[in-house]
């Protein structure tokens, strides 16, 4: 397996998790999605905007232009779920395209962090795993709090095993996503 390849599948599977949390949440009214719940932050819909404004944070600077702490004005960016669903795509979108174009040489070079004046170098590989770190602590926040709601929390601990029902499970979702199984360890 290329070195690459790990990051590349985290990639897609980040993508995965994301559109099956936001699939389940599209069936929660707006008064459930911002309804005080126990978490990190107070709400489902509060809780999905930060995963999506660190998204913004942290693919900018991977791509090399880093939007700094402009990323978290306004708190909410996304009023909506409707809103928050198609960005969170486009950032997934972003985020997947520079995986696949990512070699393993540029794993150990280093992106900007933009921290209003100070300026944090951070390796490609480290800043990767702590994005995707961060994201499957906060979905998983968002997973627990959807249990205290009318819709059953989806199943988000999967990483594409070989399992053919397993893969059978997931078809619909990639058909939705435009993803293949070859395309994602290809």
């Amino acid at each position: 397996m290329p070195l690459i390849q790990p990051y590349r599948s985290s990639a897609y599977n980040n993508a995965w998790t994301n559109y099956r949390l936001l699939k389940a949440c599209e069936q929660l009214d707006q008064k459930e999605l911002v309804a005080k719940r126990s978490g990190f932050f107070p709400s489902i819909l509060h809780t999905l905007n930060h995963i999506l404004t660190v998204d913004r944070f942290y693919i900018s600077a991977l791509e090399g232009s880093c939007i700094g702490h402009s990323a978290f004005d306004p708190e909410i960016s996304c009023q909506l779920l409707s809103d928050l669903n198609r960005e969170q795509r486009l950032a997934d979108t972003r985020l997947l395209a520079f995986c696949k174009q990512l070699t393993a040489e540029q794993l150990s070079q280093r992106t900007v962090l933009v921290h209003g004046e100070r300026l944090q170098h951070e390796r490609i590989d480290k800043t990767l795993l702590h994005l995707f770190q961060h994201q499957i602590h906060h979905r998983g926040q968002v997973h627990a709090m959807l249990a205290g709601t009318s819709v059953s929390p989806p199943q988000l601990d999967e990483f594409f095993l070989d399992d053919e029902s397993e893969k059978a499970s997931r078809r619909d979702d990639f058909l939705a996503l435009g993803f293949s199984e070859e395309e994602i360890w290809g």
